[in-house]
């Protein structure tokens, strides 16, 4: 099932271009971070086109990477999705 939002949904409700923000919540292993920054960079035309914050549960057990994206199209946040779904460790993606 594709959970991604749609290309409408995306057009309704944000201005292209611009920046787009993403949750990912995952395990912190050591590795979360880096994984979902890859992930992210490939999809964009700079590294320095994915702003990113980080926040550690209390525990220590999971992360919190907040993604501000330079993006051109809603497609193209489709596509940021899609590759975020795929990386280890994921367990919520907003």
């Amino acid at each position: 099932m594709d959970h991604r939002p749609s290309v409408d949904l995306l057009e309704s409700s944000h201005a292209f271009p611009g920046v787009y923000r993403i949750k990912a919540i995952g395990l912190n292993d050591g590795g979360f971070l880096d994984r979902v920054l890859i992930a992210a960079e490939r999809h964009v035309a700079a590294s320095s086109d994915v702003d990113h914050a980080l926040l550690e549960t209390k525990a220590g057990r999971h992360v919190s990477v907040t993604l501000d994206i330079s993006v051109t199209s809603a497609e193209q946040v489709r596509a940021i999705y899609a590759e975020l779904g795929e990386v280890e460790g994921l367990m919520l993606l907003l």
